[in-house]
């Protein structure tokens, strides 16, 4: 029997987004008591109930996975994805990856595609252009298929559903009170992702462990130049004395900067970002580094998925797994 209405159509009758219409259905606390009167009084008047190419689905099941990488250049999320295939492939699991280039639309279309009915399940690594338009109804749109999905990394965003990470707040908290407790003051934060939730996390358990008094001194930007600039104002003018660097592309850059301006470290600056340790242990001098156990998020994130898959995860209630970091301390950090 076909559906009265779709989700979709729901929201385009109400005027709002798909997500909206979601989270009235199950009684979100965001969405305002007028607002989910209003979409429930809709969807009963329209018979509305989930998409009936579910019960396919449930009943004829591929036994295989999408997953959704948004930069497969970072060697971060090639570790994830290893995770991801040993855990799939001890369950019998198949995986077909999809990369979304950091774009919006091209992860619009993706979501689109997994809709078809040929997977049983969906990982997904949010891109850098959606978290910028803040945009997922494709996401809620896998959802109405009553496909699982599961956030992996990029999870400080808005969605019911489970997710998998690490607790980027509390590592550079964790990383900032060392360099207070070591007696240094001027601790300086550049950022290449500050638009991002893992970067805006990161920022802000920087400026947590600040003691009183302390400067904020942040950099960041997305454009290059700007960058570059900001950190040689912190490294030359500012003379920081730690730098903390929120991810690959700040942390390069620091290294750089420091060298054209003869900022020896660990002598003038230490020096802790968020490395890979095969980049970071083979530099000189050896860069600290925040291990974030990107194969364990993998792994982790599919056996939610399966969980999910199977039932044995309350439906009412979403997970968030928390993977604890752990700072590794290398030639930049010699006191």
């Amino acid at each position: 029997m076909k559906n009265k209405i779709t989700l979709k159509e729901l929201a385009k009758l109400l005027n709002v987004s798909i997500s909206t219409v979601s989270k009235a259905l199950n009684d979100s606390s965001e969405i305002s008591p007028k607002t989910v009167e209003r979409v429930k009084e809709l969807a009963a008047l329209h018979k509305y109930r989930p998409n009936p190419v579910a019960v396919n689905l449930k009943s004829s099941k591929s036994g295989t996975i999408g997953v959704v990488i948004p930069n497969i250049s970072n060697t971060y999320f090639a570790q994830v994805l290893s995770g991801i295939e040993a855990k799939a492939q001890k369950e019998g699991l198949q995986v077909i990856t999809y990369i979304s280039n950091e774009s919006f639309e091209r992860e619009k279309q993706i979501a689109d595609m997994l809709t078809s009915g040929f997977v049983d399940g969906v990982l997904i690594a949010i891109s850098e252009a959606t978290h910028r338009a803040r945009n997922y109804d494709h996401i809620f749109n896998i959802l109405e298929y009553e496909i699982p999905v599961v956030l992996y990394d990029r999870t400080n965003i808005d969605i019911p559903v489970d997710k998998v990470g690490i607790d980027d707040e509390k590592s550079f908290e964790d990383a900032t009170r060392l360099l207070i407790s070591k007696g240094i003051k001027k601790i300086g934060l550049a950022s290449a992702i500050h638009h991002l939730g893992v970067g805006k996390l990161r920022i802000k358990g920087y400026q947590k462990a600040l003691s009183e008094g302390m400067e904020q001194l942040v950099t960041a930007s997305s454009r290059h130049q700007v960058l570059v600039d900001g950190i040689k104002d912190l490294l030359v003018n500012k003379k920081v004395e730690a730098m903390l660097c929120t991810d690959f592309v700040s942390a390069m850059l620091v290294y750089r900067m420091a060298y054209e301006n003869e900022v020896e470290i660990p002598k003038d600056l230490k020096m802790i970002g968020f490395l890979n340790k095969d980049v970071a242990q083979y530099l000189t001098p050896s860069i600290s580094y925040i291990e974030q156990f990107p194969e364990e998020v993998g792994k982790n994130a599919m056996e939610m998925l399966i969980k999910r898959m199977n039932g044995m995860l309350k439906p009412e209630k979403n997970t968030h797994k928390v993977i604890n970091t752990e700072l590794i301390h290398l030639e930049s950090t010699l006191f």
